[in-house]
């Protein structure tokens, strides 16, 4: 399948968290030393809707957010980039999440939270729109969505749905140990519905994490493969990712490379079991994480199927 083929016509439906992103005003800083802060929608499940909507490809988000100015902002973010918002509920008792992020001088990230709790956390299984999931050929979500109740039975809830509607069920965990009660928690909760899923997508740091093991190897890789798995990919950041389906090969970078993957695979899922197309779109997706780096906050950022291409054929 070539990479800059007719946009897809199946349904992309991204559950889980939406929230503000503040981001320091200069670069190489921590959030105690920042002179100021710019705000930008961000949530990765969100971002990776509007990642497929940029690409040509049919999103829909499936959430909660606050009945207040910033959920309502958000809402709107997502229409204008042409995400189905039929997904979304709001909530009069609970605001919608704030983090702060920075990058800070010596390369590690750091954030803060606010969601105590926050109206993404508050989503009820009763309230899922069960038609729209239904609708999904594929059904991306997190872990974030999975740490309290209601929201985690409505996860189980909608994956359960989506599944046995006959959905592609990809999962990236999106590891954030500050929102858990501790990383024991989170590594078990992470790892509750993993053989649940068709795609995995981690980061390097993440594979470290749930495998216990310092090495990203390949081994330590498929300790983490299941039956049912299709695809795993590890994201290496400017290294780019390492996949496995049933062979070994590398070629990513968070959600703009998830979405750009779903974008291509969701009309098309023989790609998976193609080494020769997986290594193309692959390709791909690592264009459109890379393109994401340039600017401040996710969503702004990620990239057009055109500006992707563009960036493949000047470092062809």
């Amino acid at each position: 399948m070539a990479v800059n083929g007719s946009a897809s016509s199946g349904l992309i439906v991204s559950f889980g968290e939406m929230l503000i992103d503040f981001v320091p005003t200069v670069s190489g800083v921590s959030l105690a030393e920042a002179p100021g802060f710019l705000k930008a929608p961000g949530g990765a499940p969100a971002n990776v809707a509007i990642a497929v909507t940029r690409l040509g490809g049919k999103s829909a988000f499936v959430g909660k957010l606050g009945d207040d100015e910033f959920g309502h902002m958000l809402a709107g973010i997502l229409k204008q980039n042409g995400v189905q918002a039929d997904g979304i509920n709001f909530d009069t008792g609970a605001r919608t999440a704030l983090a702060f992020v920075t990058l800070r001088a010596d390369g590690e990230r750091e954030f803060m939270f606010y969601r105590n709790p926050s109206a993404d956390m508050l989503l009820k299984p009763e309230e899922l729109n069960l038609d729209l999931i239904r609708s999904a050929k594929v059904f991306h979500y997190g872990s974030i969505s999975l740490i309290v109740e209601p929201c985690r039975s409505a996860h189980l809830k909608a994956m359960e749905v989506a599944k046995e509607a006959g959905a592609l069920l990809s999962y990236d965990p999106n590891l954030r140990l500050p929102l858990w009660p501790s990383a024991e928690e989170a590594k078990k909760q992470i790892k509750s519905i993993w053989d649940k899923a068709d795609v995995i997508k981690v980061s390097d740091v993440e594979l470290e994490f749930l495998t216990g093991n310092p090495k990203i190897d390949d081994e330590s890789a498929m300790s983490l493969w299941h039956p049912n798995l299709k695809l795993l990919l590890v994201t290496l950041g400017e290294k780019g990712c390492n996949y496995y389906t049933k062979t070994i090969d590398t070629t990513g970078a968070g959600d703009s490379f998830v979405g750009a993957l779903l974008t291509k695979i969701v009309d098309d899922q023989a790609i998976i079991q193609d080494e020769a197309r997986l290594k193309e779109v692959l390709r791909f997706a690592c264009a459109c994480g890379a393109i994401t780096t340039t600017k401040k906050g996710a969503i702004p950022a990620l990239p057009t199927e055109a500006d992707a291409l563009t960036l493949i054929k000047g470092g062809a």
